[in-house]
């Protein structure tokens, strides 16, 4: 397609950070908008802050103060999808797509990137996955976005092989700490493994590659 358009459909505040954001920045440095379609706000996270500043009651208006700003971070529009937290399993998958279809088809997508259902460890994760994948199903072929899998399960090559798309988003690292560091209700635990000023520690090293498979319909 001539026209561009990312868009970026995970369940969580912060999954397109920790997941994303540098191929996020890479696509917003190439001049390709990028809309970020987050299914819930997270309300039901076991993170409150490090010290503690959230409680049950108040952290989605945390998580969605923090997701504001960490797309502020890396230049990219935001859509709530307003399903709530560890329930979209639950959901009807049918009624769910439709809901999906409506949006990606709105934004005219080119490109969806979303998690690889089945190898995404989160319920969540794997229903909103499996969801999308429906959704753009039910596009013409002529008009269908392709389709990024974010697969993040243990040994998840072991069934998948390696990785269709691999980027070494280093250039775009100060920008995926950025979003990162943005949800601070979430991010303690992660931050505190990145050391940032060793380019060899483990943690760091993984963070700076992120891997895609290519949806194919059959």
């Amino acid at each position: 397609m001539s026209k561009q358009h990312v868009v970026v459909i995970f369940p969580h505040p912060d999954d397109e950070s920790f997941g994303a954001s540098g191929t996020i920045s890479k696509f917003r440095a190439e001049g390709i908008p990028v809309t970020y379609l987050c299914g819930t706000l997270g309300e039901m996270g076991r993170n409150m802050g490090n010290p503690v500043f959230a409680n049950r009651e108040t952290l989605s208006s945390f998580r969605k103060k923090e997701l504001t700003e960490a797309a502020k971070q890396l230049d990219i529009d935001v859509e709530l999808l307003g399903y709530r937290d560890k329930t979209l399993e639950f959901e009807p998958r049918e009624e769910v797509a439709d809901y999906l279809q409506q949006k990606i088809e709105a934004l005219q997508a080119s490109l969806v990137i979303t998690h690889y259902p089945g190898y995404a460890v989160h319920p969540d994760h794997d229903a909103l996955g499996a969801a999308v994948v429906a959704a753009v199903e039910k596009i013409d072929r002529e008009s269908r976005p392709e389709i990024w899998m974010h697969a993040i399960s243990n040994q998840h090559e072991d069934d998948l092989g390696k990785p269709d798309i691999i980027f070494d988003i280093a250039p775009y690292w100060e920008q995926k700490l950025a979003a990162i560091s943005a949800h601070l209700s979430q991010a303690d635990g992660m931050m505190s493994l990145i050391e940032i000023h060793d380019k060899k520690h483990e943690q760091t090293e993984r963070l700076k590659m992120e891997r895609f498979y290519k949806w194919t319909f059959s």
